[in-house]
């Protein structure tokens, strides 16, 4: 059995969000490498964790029920108050490549039942990634 702390939880959120189209682009995981060099949920964590943790994403996603797999674990790791932190991360990497794919937005919600995030925060939350991502449009 797997132990995760609560920041490879927060990692590992990112990286099946990340994961849920089938592909890994590099604004994702430049995204989820930004997070988590400067967010106060992972002071003091070993960045070199993130291969470990996404690794063991990846194995678990080519496996059938990884998917809950990965979401039981999560949540085992995870206090309840940081929900809706997990819930802006995997929101905000899902934002970073200015698409958000269906299979994103059905993983997001799981994501959302599981951790017990509030429709209306849920909705502020989406709505924050959204304006942090928006591109200025080229003047051509």
């Amino acid at each position: 059995m797997t132990v995760l702390t609560p920041q490879d939880a927060l990692v590992a959120v990112m990286v099946t969000t990340s994961a849920a189209d089938q592909r890994l682009s590099t604004p994702e995981l430049l995204s989820i490498e930004r997070i988590v060099s400067a967010m106060p949920a992972f002071e003091g964590y070993d960045p070199d964790r993130v291969a470990m943790v996404s690794r063991m994403v990846m194995d678990m996603l080519s496996e059938e029920d990884g998917l809950d797999a990965i979401l039981g674990l999560v949540r085992e790791a995870l206090p309840d108050e940081l929900g809706e932190t997990a819930y802006a991360m995997a929101c905000d990497v899902a934002a970073a490549d200015g698409r958000v794919k269906m299979t994103e937005l059905r993983f997001l919600e799981m994501v959302r039942h599981e951790l017990n995030v509030g429709r209306l925060a849920a909705a502020a939350i989406e709505r924050g990634a959204r304006a942090r991502h928006m591109r200025i449009p080229r003047a051509d």
